[in-house]
């Protein structure tokens, strides 16, 4: 049965999530509040964990995946990013944003889109998560906790933990987080020379983005 880790919003206590980053280092699939939805997130590079992560979501391997950033320049170890696209970047983050763009050496061949070589990248603007991230040292693999034939996302830790309390090893609540997917931008055309293209709007704002 999954594990219920109540922390507090604004001050999660290190205790809880550093038992939450032992889980991630040993395989498992936790459930985590971001600024947008809640979001599956798993080790990096731990195959087992990202078949897991997949199954949950009801995705293949030609379904952006995304790294949890702690910072523009952790973000700038895992894909490859010019003037142009950092400035948007900067101008962007933290925020609900998710980024494709081209992956570096440093993202697994498992983890990236088999024939762009590209994935999803972002820097999230939530309390929690950031703590998270700070104490695993490294990003985090996430999708949106969107259910298998369904459209909307999660927002709720207790009906995520009874959803899925067989599949996850824990389910971090930090109180309920906003219900909205985050905007994807493919900034992939921008290394030609192009403009970056929209793939989803949600909940961060396009205009900031100047699309």
């Amino acid at each position: 049965m999954a594990q219920w880790l109540q922390v507090h919003p604004d001050n999660p206590q290190p205790r809880l999530l550093k038992q939450a980053v032992e889980m991630l280092k040993q395989g498992k699939v936790l459930a985590v509040p971001t600024d947008s939805s809640y979001a599956l997130v798993c080790h990096l590079d731990d195959k087992t964990a990202i078949d897991q992560l997949r199954r949950i979501r009801g995705v293949d391997e030609k379904h952006h995946l995304t790294l949890l950033c702690r910072d523009l320049s952790e973000l700038a170890l895992y894909a490859k990013v010019d003037n142009r696209q950092f400035r948007l970047l900067k101008a962007a983050t933290p925020g609900a944003y998710t980024f494709i763009l081209e992956a570096t050496k440093e993202v697994p061949r498992r983890v990236a889109h088999p024939q762009r070589k590209t994935i999803g990248l972002r820097v999230p603007d939530h309390v929690c998560l950031q703590h998270l991230l700070d104490l695993h040292g490294e990003p985090l693999l996430s999708t949106t906790l969107i259910p298998a034939g369904e459209t909307e996302p999660l927002n709720d830790a207790s009906d995520i933990r009874e959803r899925y309390e067989h599949q996850l090893a824990a389910v971090i609540d930090a109180g309920a987080c906003a219900m909205e997917a985050t905007t994807v931008v493919d900034l992939t055309p921008m290394g030609n020379g192009g403009d970056p293209a929209l793939i989803r709007q949600g909940r961060g704002e396009i205009s900031l983005l100047g699309l």
